[in-house]
């Protein structure tokens, strides 16, 4: 695959400077839709501005996509999905051991992409990619995760053994912050499972998600396997009721989360439904300061907080509340400013929606008592004017009670509390409503083990400030963090995507007739 590998790297590229480039030309691009192998313009009617964050500039239009559209994609699926349910799961696998080569060849421009519609450096856009990556690889070995169980000999001649086996189509949500990261939690181990999927990208930034598509081809994925549509409202509504589609994967805020998660279920769909967070860090006082501060700061400003593992919130305990002060220098050293340039540390929010109410958010905090210790508010960026930045922010002496402890912020904004030990930090975080994740910092063995075994949360970090666990694992945010039955990716994701059939049969050497019993059959 290297010289067309090499060619299509050329051609994303050409694409993408193009894209950066079209307001000028007064020529803007739209996003086809992908529908059994094939790149479709849609004959949408409304269409959706994508905005390169830093400058406003307008990279892409999506479709609205229509009903026949949406109607196509799954049609698509359904009629493809007998075929690869019976496709062997090794060379199911195969097809993403050659795409995980295509995504490393491809990752610049994947990478790319990204800051361009997202806004978020190149760095951590190819650590986005480097992410998603991981869990094509795990694809890429998902037989032993396929296996059943057997019990030869429950009675006489009699043997009990269960296979795993796909649901069919299926369908994939995903939000704004993780254009490459988030899809390729869903559509490798959908696929790689025997499923047929419709995967709807965040219309605020579909590109790195259509590149994606097109590698998958290139690996060698049948048509119609994997579908993309576009839209927003009717379209996630559309995946909601669609009697094909059986069970549904969402990334995103809880408004959306948990509208998905009743009306799916509702149609008798599985879902599972990642949303919102509120990340508490635990400092002790016998935890090394350096470490925890540098953490902090990467763990709360990079990705200009738009991470749902974003270490958003520092209790500080005992001793350690005297640290806080030295947070804001080590904030003040970071560079703001358009994802592309180089030396930028923290880029821009996705839209000027987001910067208003992340503003808003800090505001209230001001008035509600708490002290700004560093305010991003109002920070101007040489050359990118209307860029929705807001600079990294650090408010202290915050309590349970104010708005923007509350609220999820997805910003550049921490919240530093502070508490006499480590059971009253843990209360704290234990009282606030979402699980996704948390983290404590500390030397001590014992008070881990403690904070570990006592803390609320899905995820936990020990002396880490974003466990974001490996796909050998599984991504377990709970509480109000999540909905459904089966979390994301490792075991936990296949079981999500599959079903279990159980078979007991009997072969005996002789079958001896006999009345009919109309008793309970007992295995003896």
């Amino acid at each position: 695959y290297p010289t067309t590998t090499m060619l299509h790297l050329r051609i994303a590229r050409a694409c993408f400077r193009r894209y950066a480039n079209a307001a000028a030309s007064r020529h803007i691009s739209t996003t086809k839709l992908f529908i059994n192998g094939e790149f479709v313009e849609s004959e949408a009617k409304n269409w959706i501005d994508v905005y390169n964050p830093a400058t406003q500039e307008i990279v892409t239009r999506v479709p609205e996509a229509t009903q026949a559209e949406m109607q196509a994609a799954v049609d698509a699926a359904s009629a493809a999905s007998e075929a690869w349910r019976n496709t062997s799961v090794v060379v199911r696998q195969r097809v993403f051991l050659r795409l995980q080569q295509l995504i490393r060849d491809n990752e610049m421009a994947l990478a790319e992409s990204i800051t361009l519609e997202n806004g978020k450096t190149l760095a951590d856009a190819k650590g986005d990619v480097f992410r998603g990556l991981e869990v094509v690889e795990s694809a890429a070995n998902v037989a032993p995760h396929m296996m059943g169980e057997t019990i030869e000999g429950l009675a006489d001649s009699v043997d009990t053994y269960s296979i795993r086996q796909p649901l069919g189509v299926v369908a994939g949500i995903c939000p704004f912050n993780f254009p490459a990261m988030i899809p390729l939690w869903m559509f490798p181990i959908a696929v790689a499972t025997g499923n047929t999927m419709v995967l709807k990208p965040s219309e605020k930034t579909p590109g790195a998600t259509m590149l994606l598509a097109q590698l998958a081809k290139e690996a060698g994925l049948p048509d119609g396997v994997l579908n993309i549509i576009h839209g927003s409202v009717d379209c996630v509504n559309f995946i909601c009721d669609a009697p094909e589609i059986k069970a549904i994967s969402f990334v995103g805020g809880n408004a959306a989360g948990e509208h998905i998660h009743h009306r799916g279920t509702k149609n008798g769909k599985r879902v599972q439904s990642n949303m919102g967070a509120k990340n508490h860090g635990t400092v002790m006082p016998d935890a090394d300061k350096d470490f925890v501060l540098n953490s902090l700061t990467g763990a709360s400003f990079g990705a200009a907080g738009q991470r749902c593992m974003a270490l958003s919130t520092a209790i500080f305990v005992g001793d350690a509340q005297e640290w806080i002060a030295e947070m804001k220098p080590r904030a003040e050293a970071l560079t703001v400013g358009a994802g592309k340039d180089e030396g930028v540390d923290v880029g821009p929010l996705i839209s000027k929606e987001s910067k208003a109410r992340v503003e808003s958010l800090i505001s209230s905090a001001e008035k509600e008592g708490a002290e700004i210790l560093l305010d991003g508010r109002g920070i101007e960026v040489d050359g990118y004017p209307e860029g929705n930045f807001v600079g990294p922010t650090i408010i202290d002496n915050v309590t349970p009670d104010m708005t923007c402890y509350k609220e999820e912020i997805f910003g550049p904004v921490l919240l530093c509390m502070r508490a006499d030990s480590m059971e009253e930090a843990i209360e704290i975080t234990n009282a606030n409503p979402y699980g996704n994740g948390c983290a404590v910092f500390t030397q001590s063995g014992a008070a881990s083990r403690k904070f570990v075994s006592e803390i609320d949360a899905g995820q936990v970090g020990v002396n880490l400030p974003i466990p974001v666990p490996l796909p050998m694992f599984s991504f377990t945010g709970s509480r109000g963090s999540f909905m459904g039955s089966n979390n994301f990716y490792g075991k936990s994701g296949v079981q999500f995507y599959t079903q279990i059939k159980t078979v007991t049969s009997s072969w005996k050497v002789d079958q001896a007739s006999g009345s009919a019993s109309t008793t309970m059959p007992i295995l003896k």
